[in-house]
């Protein structure tokens, strides 16, 4: 109850940033769905309830009673994870998602959505937490993946629940993935929904759209080609897949520029041929020495023939600005579709707005264009100036301080109890659970949690609005003589 007070003020504020904003959502082709901005149901309509009842979407999963694989399993300095009884990654289960848009919902509600499920923990170091993120794929009975509408996301087989537990505000990827939805091309569509596991209530989660192909959804590229090795194609810079067929060799790895892995997340690695890997791994490298070479910024040959040039500045700019410092290291995607450029796709934010285990902001600095792609964008002043001129106008738009405040408070208020009934699970996290250093700097309630990514915002705002032309120190002649004839 006490956080619907939150957003009373920032409703009158929404008004008025709503005008400033009129022009940028006219530009925007995908009508992003914001939840929180959109819903027919507040967590008030739940008062007088007896039994357990929420506003948001309820998942229900069962998966009698069976351990979902996927928990890490260290052993002699090498990390694997956990199986199912019969030596499988996924396990097979069930779940039903009630998600009816006019309606509280309740555990004993119809269902919107029953299906037969393949579930694993996933993440990389969330897999350590205590709340965990799941992977689930909806199948028919015999196994076959089936594409289906999600809490009003476009059909597909493939989900990501995210549970935010180091994130103790449990906004910042909702929040950050909806905004960049609204600067970019395309960025993963996200609801907030409650889970029950088992009969267990275990808290707020994110149901996530994975970053694959799909018709009218996800990066919508085109499928393999039969006999000729062609494909629209998504690559993920990080840790590498355990499937080292989908791990790729290119430029900048033989190269020793990136120390990380190249691996493929679309096409799935059913669809994947030796001679498509190869077709891949080529393209993608003949794109890096490209702009690794003296010709990167030339008028034959420069690197804005195989980029989008915004997409890659907007990437830039929000990751920057949340001081988001995995992007361009780790979970950082790449598509690009037969014949077109390639795209960035954010990822993963719950590190971001000085949520990082050391601070980010001491002292302030710019760090982006040291990730290997931007090292190189960075060195052409008209890839600085695009960034500069871009910040400027988002700064008047989706990156004002009035807006992002209001974005904040209109979300709290919106996830009213459901706030309360998360940390009833999770709320030990205030007393016990201190990633950040110093310890300070760990919110010791939700209000604090919440008002970290404020001061965060006008923190950074401030700084970046008075030194964002220091990037044009990259780009200056005198810094890259050896890049240039």
């Amino acid at each position: 109850m006490k956080y619907k007070l939150m957003g009373i003020v920032s409703m009158i504020c929404l008004l008025i940033s709503g005008v400033v904003l009129t022009s940028a959502k006219s530009d925007n082709p995908n009508n992003r769905i914001h939840q929180h901005l959109t819903a027919q149901v507040t967590s008030e309509d739940c008062e007088g309830e007896e039994e357990f009842c929420t506003h948001l979407p309820l998942v229900i999963i069962d998966t009698g009673g069976e351990e979902i694989p996927g928990e890490p399993i260290r052993e002699n300095g090498s990390t694997s994870f956990t199986l199912t009884d019969e030596g499988e990654t996924m396990l097979s289960a069930k779940i039903s998602i009630i998600s009816d848009e006019t309606k509280v919902h309740h555990l004993t509600d119809e269902p919107d959505l029953e299906s037969n499920i393949l579930i694993r923990i996933r993440g990389n170091s969330s897999r350590n937490f205590d709340k965990k993120g799941y992977l689930v794929r909806l199948t028919d009975s015999d196994g076959t993946y089936r594409n289906e509408e999600v809490m009003g996301m476009a059909a597909h087989y493939e989900w990501a629940l995210h549970g935010p537990y180091l994130d103790k505000s449990l906004i910042r990827n909702y929040m950050w993935y909806n905004i960049a939805g609204e600067i970019m091309d395309y960025a993963p569509n996200v609801r907030f929904c409650e889970v029950v596991l088992n009969g267990e209530y275990i808290g707020l989660y994110v149901m996530t759209e994975t970053i694959t192909n799909g018709e009218d959804c996800r990066v919508n590229i085109s499928k393999p080609v039969a006999g000729l090795n062609q494909t629209g194609y998504v690559l993920r810079l990080d840790r590498g897949s355990n499937n080292s067929m989908k791990n790729l060799d290119t430029f900048t790895h033989y190269s020793l520029r990136n120390l990380q892995e190249i691996d493929i997340q679309y096409p799935r690695f059913g669809d994947l041929t030796p001679e498509l890997i190869n077709a891949i791994e080529q393209d993608f490298s003949n794109f890096e020495k490209s702009l690794y070479s003296f010709d990167y910024d030339t008028d034959n040959y420069g690197y804005f023939y195989d980029i989008n040039v915004s997409s890659f500045v907007d990437y830039f700019i929000i990751n920057e600005f949340t001081t988001n410092y995995d992007a361009g290291w780790l979970s950082t995607y790449v598509y690009k579709d037969i014949g077109g450029k390639y795209n960035m796709v954010i990822w993963d934010f719950n590190s971001a707005c000085d949520n990082y285990s050391d601070s980010v902001l001491n002292p302030m600095h710019f760090e982006m264009q040291y990730n290997i792609w931007y090292y190189m964008l960075t060195k052409d002043e008209n890839f600085t100036d695009e960034i500069i001129n871009r910040y400027r106008e988002l700064r008047e738009t989706y990156l004002s301080e009035d807006y992002l405040y209001n974005y904040i408070d209109k979300t709290v208020a919106y996830l009213g109890d459901a706030i309360d009934r998360n940390f009833e699970v999770w709320g030990y996290t205030f007393e016990e659970f201190f990633p950040l250093e110093p310890d300070e700097r760990n919110p010791k309630n939700y209000e604090e949690a919440v008002q970290q990514i404020k001061d965060f915002i006008h923190v950074r705002g401030e700084w970046m609005d008075e030194n964002i032309e220091i990037l044009r120190q990259y780009s200056h002649e005198s810094k890259n003589k050896k890049f240039n004839h």
